[in-house]
């Protein structure tokens, strides 16, 4: 029996997530052909669902589609990261500054959890760190009436995935993040929103500052 458009399109997001995940760890290398034939024999599924979670993942930014050519992991740049961080500062503090006023007990309860398990994740060196970090930070800000900006910071999120895992690749820095993420929280359950306007955009602008290292030292070695 054909499946549904539901089934098609549950799949189709359990793709994206999978294909996300691969690009985010480097098990799809940048700037070389996505083979869609080998990659849906391996993940088990066929060529239709997965073009549909290529094609989402392209409008994410995380993938480009050239005529003739296929589809591409895009490249990370210094460039790239700077404007990803540029408009997350611009936008993330103030919205989590204005979601700590409206969270509700449930909301704050999500917020501890996600943030424990991140805790954990990132101290066992799981995969899931980046995944478990963009919940954190979303936990922060989804309980604000912006729906917009919320929809905004969350596909700055997904492009953001890759450059905070490179940033955490250095030993010790998953400490520091750690630290500025309980301070954060501590100050958005107490629903100080000038504490966390000010601490969030601290804590992106030590990872963008990270990243120019990071960047300046690999043109260096060019």
């Amino acid at each position: 029996m054909a499946a549904s458009p539901l089934e098609v399109r549950t799949l189709s997001d359990r793709l994206m997530e999978v294909v996300r995940d691969m690009i985010v760890s480097g098990a799809i290398a940048p700037d070389v052909p996505i083979r869609q034939d080998g990659l849906a024999a391996d993940l088990n599924v066929s060529k239709i669902p997965l073009r549909e979670a290529l094609v989402r993942l392209e409008q994410d930014g995380l993938v480009v589609s050239h005529p003739n050519r296929g589809f591409f992991v895009r490249g990370m740049s210094a460039a790239e990261a700077e404007e990803i961080y540029e408009l997350r500062l611009k936008l993330e503090p103030e919205a989590a500054a204005e979601a700590c006023l409206s969270a509700d007990e449930t909301r704050q309860e999500t917020a501890r959890r996600v943030l424990a398990e991140l805790d954990a994740a990132a101290a066992a060196g799981l995969p899931t760190v980046g995944a478990l970090n963009r919940a954190f930070h979303m936990a922060l800000v989804q309980p604000g009436r912006r729906a917009l900006t919320t929809e905004i910071t969350a596909r700055l999120h997904v492009m953001a995935d890759r450059y905070v895992r490179k940033h955490l690749e250095h030993k010790g820095r998953h400490l520091t993040a750690e630290a500025e993420h309980h301070e954060i929280l501590q100050a958005w359950l107490n629903r100080d929103a000038a504490a966390v306007r000010g601490l969030v955009a601290e804590h992106l602008q030590h990872t963008l500052s990270d990243l120019r290292q990071e960047f300046g030292q690999e043109e260096g070695r060019d």
